[in-house]
């Protein structure tokens, strides 16, 4: 039975974006309003400090919001945490999420592999599972032409 999708089709884990992204903001805004309650012995470049302890938090938690997989008519686009990746279909040998995976790893055809930290179980496992089947025919039927 083939789960092949419409292309283009994108993967992302929902659950970690709708809990991360509310968690920048709110970060932003705790850091914010602690430089300014903050006692009046407290210098300005503390104050600065604080805002800018926010916004790097908020920026790390960004990264980790960042990972989905796209796979359109010329291939497979895999954003992870801090690096970003193009493959052609040709490259991609195997797509392997093995019991026990965290996500989907990509067995590329110059004997590396790359981790698509966009497909998960954290996510829900089925869910997970279904995607890297539909990527997994995906990438046959490319081979296939």
């Amino acid at each position: 039975m083939s789960t092949a999708a419409p292309l283009p089709v994108t993967w992302a884990p929902r659950r970690t974006r709708a809990v991360l992204l509310p968690l920048c903001v709110l970060l932003v805004v705790v850091f914010t309003t602690m430089a300014f309650a903050l006692p009046a012995n407290w210098h300005l470049n503390d104050r600065v400090a604080m805002v800018v302890s926010g916004l790097l938090f908020a920026g790390v938690a960004l990264m980790l919001a960042r990972p989905r997989v796209r796979a359109d008519a010329e291939g497979v686009t895999v954003v992870n945490f801090v690096r970003s990746r193009r493959l052609a279909w040709a490259e991609i040998v195997r797509v392997n999420f093995r019991a026990g995976d965290p996500w989907v790893t990509l067995d590329l055809a110059d004997g590396t592999a790359l981790a698509a930290v966009g497909i998960q179980a954290g996510g829900g496992r089925d869910r997970a599972i279904a995607a890297a089947r539909t990527l997994r025919d995906l990438v046959e039927q490319h081979h296939a032409r």
